[in-house]
């Protein structure tokens, strides 16, 4: 087997300057592909990141966009075609959303939370469909978490955001699948990254799932970034519409 399965590939990953994005980013690029840093705000971060990457010998840039505005969606995938001359996978791993009671969120956090964390995911695929038609097909692969099937403290939009991306990534698994575009998601159990930095009671969080992880320790980030590739690879192209739980058995406990 070959050990760079996804060289010749161009991945774009949403949030991928640092924490499971800059995981899989890396990951992708050890595996091959040249790769796309997606940012919001923080370029020294994306920069820094990209350097590391290139390193291994592969192609990266960052690329600026928020991608719950339909306008930077648009200029985003105009960039990388420009970059990179196409686009062969798309890593849905841009989240953000309001940590708060269900009693206590406003519209606009709701609005804020379901357009980040699932409209992205509707309109990324819309615009990367063309590109990926054009060299044979494609993978997407979102990035769900336990949140969307269970109940966490303040977690209300978030957790259903990630149900609604859980959902849709179903739905465009069927309706890609004619072109030749696989669509997953994977769903990771508590991680030690700065997601969590919003949450009061992010070191219960964490000392909590590290006792009661039948694996007998967190999931990292480098755990979840390689399911992401197998997902990218041709090994995996009869797994479709599925979220693969990538947390050592955490919540298979009641």
């Amino acid at each position: 087997m070959c050990d760079k399965p996804l060289t010749g590939k161009v991945a774009l990953v949403t949030g991928g300057s640092r924490g499971l994005g800059k995981a899989v980013a890396r990951r992708l690029a050890e595996s091959g592909a040249d790769v796309a840093v997606n940012f919001f705000r923080n370029r020294e971060a994306a920069e820094h990141t990209c350097a590391e990457i290139r390193q291994l010998g592969v192609k990266a840039e960052p690329v600026k966009a928020n991608v719950a505005d339909p306008q930077k969606l648009d200029a985003l995938f105009y960039e990388i075609e420009e970059k990179f001359g196409g686009l062969d996978i798309l890593i849905a791993n841009a989240a953000s959303g309001v940590i708060r009671p269900a009693m206590e969120l406003e519209v606009k956090h709701w609005d804020w939370t379901m357009n980040v964390n699932a409209r992205s995911l509707l309109l990324a695929a819309q615009h990367a469909l063309p590109l990926m038609q054009k060299r044979g097909g494609g993978r997407i692969v979102s990035v769900s978490s336990l949140g969307s099937g269970r109940v966490l403290d303040n977690y209300t939009a978030v957790g259903v955001s990630k149900a609604a991306l859980e959902a849709l990534t179903r739905y465009l698994a069927v309706e890609l699948a004619p072109h030749g575009v696989v669509v997953n998601a994977v769903s990771a159990g508590a991680m030690d990254t700065n997601a969590l930095q919003f949450f009061p009671n992010r070191q219960d969080i964490l000392e909590t799932a590290r006792r009661r992880n039948p694996a007998g320790r967190l999931v990292t980030v480098e755990d979840v970034a390689e399911v992401v590739v197998f997902l990218c690879s041709e090994a995996s192209r009869m797994i479709r519409g599925q979220t693969i739980v990538v947390d050592g058995g955490q919540s298979l406990l009641i």
